[in-house]
Order: structure tokens, then sequence, then C-alpha cells
């Protein structure tokens, strides 16, 4: 599914699904060998591959849900 990156005003990292018309904070990220794993305030896990570092935000890109 197509994810969007972005800062809150408070400086955290956001997710914002579109198809569910959901955005939630970013409250752990984990490395892994295929990118990131990040899970937000709602409890999803999502799975980001080959994310760029330093992040430029906003940014859109491919995450797989896992939780």
């Amino acid at each position: 599914m197509k994810v969007m990156l972005r800062q809150n005003s408070l400086g955290h990292l956001t997710v914002y699904v579109a198809k569910k018309d959901l955005e939630e904070e970013v409250v752990k990220q984990e490395a892994t060998e295929v990118g990131k794993i990040f899970t937000l305030a709602n409890g999803w896990e999502l799975e980001i591959p080959q994310l760029e570092e330093p992040l430029k935000l906003p940014q859109t890109i491919e995450a797989r849900r896992l939780a």
C-alpha cells in the first residue's frame, strides 16, 4: 500500500494511509535486513524496504502491513 511519511507539528514522524484515511504517529522503529519496520500508535506494523537516510520528508513510499 502507498503511504506518506511526514512530520507533525511536534516534529514526530507520522504515517498517512490515504485509502484508510488514517494518520498515526510512529512510536517505534526497527531496522531489518530488508528495510525498516515502523510500529504506529494504533498498533499497526508497517514494513518499509529501502528507506534512504537521511529521511527526506514528506515522501510517498510503498509499505507492507505486517500486523
